[in-house]
């Protein structure tokens, strides 16, 4: 099959939140923000972000595992994206206003904002990036290190503490909700299945006096989950898992590593 065909959707699929218009600060302090990202919506999976600041140039290095490991026989395509502008965290469950046992990703946006900068392994880090699954990460377990020019939108809500981080992207085989509820077309792409477009892992960026991730994790925003659906952020816009012939989609996750 060729991937490049999922790939294939306009921009304008991802239902791009317009963001605020407040203007950027004039200037930024120089620092290093990190998170221990929290499980969503059933995920299994972990991960971890430092990002460091000098002027403009940011660092990032994002580390995760465990996520949903495969999509129609290849890597499945995790986006990840820097989020802001709102109330900088993650929401609960009470956001599940249509009581499927997902909060999806429009209802999760008052929480988080909108996307700012894109996580991507490689090129465009802008929110019109974010729905490239080429430049997402592949399988299950990744990395991404990268240095590239910080916009002003982002600087800003690092330095206003609503800097949230998401990770998309759920396995069936774990997903809180029903089997409908996952299956159901996403309320972003109709084309797309809800756990497509739904975020696995969320944590806050919060500034720290350390040049490393701080040992237990820091105040993500978004306690473990511990049997209980939590709540999502909203992505920004849809990602492209685009289904089957049929309208099947084929997710599933390896059980070796």
């Amino acid at each position: 099959m060729n991937k490049k065909a999922l790939f294939a959707v306009p921009t304008l699929a991802m239902g791009l939140l317009a963001m605020g218009g407040a203007p950027a600060m004039a200037a930024h302090a120089d620092g290093t923000y990190t998170s221990q990202l929290g499980q969503l919506n059933g995920t299994t999976g972990t991960g971890n972000i430092t990002v460091t600041i000098n002027d403009k140039q940011a660092t990032v290095s994002l580390q995760v595992s465990g996520l949903a490991e495969t999509f129609m026989d290849g890597p499945y395509p995790h986006v990840q994206h820097i989020h802001g502008g709102a109330e900088g965290t993650c929401p609960t469950p009470a956001a599940d206003a249509d009581g499927n046992e997902i909060v999806d990703t429009t209802e999760g946006a008052p929480f988080y904002g909108d996307i700012l900068t894109t996580l991507g392994t490689s090129g465009d880090t802008s929110p019109a990036a974010g729905l490239d699954l080429a430049l997402g990460g592949q399988g299950g377990t990744y990395t991404i290190e990268r240095t590239f020019e910080m916009n002003d939108a982002t600087l800003d809500a690092l330095d206003a503490g609503t800097a949230v981080v998401v990770v998309h992207g759920l396995d069936p085989a774990t997903a809180t909700g029903t089997e409908e509820a996952f299956s159901s077309p996403s309320n972003l792409n109709p084309d797309l299945p809800l756990g497509a477009t739904s975020p696995a892992l969320c944590g806050t960026l919060v500034a720290s006096q350390m040049g490393a991730m701080p040992e237990g994790g820091a105040d993500t925003g978004v306690a473990q989950e511990t049997g209980s659906n939590l709540g999502m952020i909203a992505l920004g816009g849809g990602l492209v898992l685009a289904a089957a012939a049929g309208g099947t989609y084929a997710v599933r996750r390896s059980t070796t590593k």
